[in-house]
Formats: C-alpha cells, structure tokens, sequence
C-alpha cells in the first residue's frame, strides 16, 4: 500500500477526506500547514494532495518542495479558489494535477492515479462569477506590471484611483 499525504489547514474536511482516501485502500498522512506537510513527507510517497490556501500561506509553497523530494509523486493541488492562473502557477511549479473543490474523492483518486500527461479532471460547467473573474484579471494584469498601480492602470485603461478602488474592495 503505498502513502499519500493530503495537507488541508481544514481539519473537519481532512479528517473527511483521510478516512474516504482509507476506505478506498490508501495509506493517508495528515498535515494541516506548510511545515507540517513537509515533516509527514518522503520520498517513497505515491501522492500528496495538497489545499491552496493553508492559512496564511499557500500550498504552492509545498509543490517544489515535495518535487525536488520525489520525482515520482503525483501531485495534486486542491482548491475552492481556482484560478486559470493559479492553475497555470501550480503546474509550473512540478504538480501534476489541479482539481476545485467540492471534489470528490473518487475524483482525488482518479487524478492522482492518472499517469496520462495531460490527465484533468472535467471542469464544472458552472462559470465563476463576474465579480470573481474581473478580481483575478485585474490582479493579474497588476502582477504582470511588478505591482504598479499606475503600470497596471495604464494597461487596463482606468484610472489610478478607481483601480485602488477596485483592489480594497477585492481584499
């Protein structure tokens, strides 16, 4: 039976998805943070299962981590933040899998057993809300500008003021 770690600072949905991965024949190690997940790992693990957000931190912190421990482990990246471009972070990274939240287990299983390169799970048909997807290009276009307001109101064509506007109100 080989281990899987699963790191979720959401101790209830953990605890959850621990006992769902054990039903299904998986041996599961549990860490809620970005240290702890670091503590549990090896480099003999099948598989790590990790949130994006731990808290304060995030998982992609873990991702190169457990990468440069084993070349060989399936790494998904679980959330209920997704993001094209928290996607495309994680994959760069070295995880092999990203899947939203809620996520069954099978489907947890089904992506870390995927060897296929191109492995993705189906997406929900439910578009995110406009809200949601002008936070995550605007935060990207601010990103792609090395945090200036200014640069990055320039390139969205809005004013300074009315884009800080828009940033307090994301936070």
């Amino acid at each position: 039976m080989s281990a899987f770690l699963l790191v979720d600072d959401d101790r209830t949905f953990a605890r959850v998805l621990a006992r769902s991965l054990a039903r299904r024949g998986l041996e599961v190690r549990v860490a809620h943070d970005v240290e702890g997940g670091l503590a549990q790992a090896d480099a003999h693990m099948a598989g790590a299962v990790i949130d994006l957000q731990l808290g304060n931190d995030s998982g992609l912190a873990l991702v190169p981590q457990l990468r440069a421990l084993s070349a060989a482990m399936r790494i998904l990246m679980l959330t209920g933040y997704a993001s094209i471009d928290t996607a495309v972070q994680a994959i760069k990274l070295g995880a092999d899998n990203y899947l939203t939240k809620p996520a069954t287990a099978d489907a947890i299983v089904a992506a870390l057993g995927c060897r296929a390169t191109n492995a993705w799970a189906p997406v929900r048909a439910a578009p995110l809300p406009l809200g949601r997807v002008q936070s995550e290009h605007i935060r990207r276009v601010l990103a792609d500008h090395g945090g200036s307001i200014s640069g990055a109101a320039r390139a969205l064509k809005m004013h300074r003021r009315t884009l800080q506007r828009k940033l307090a109100r994301f936070s």
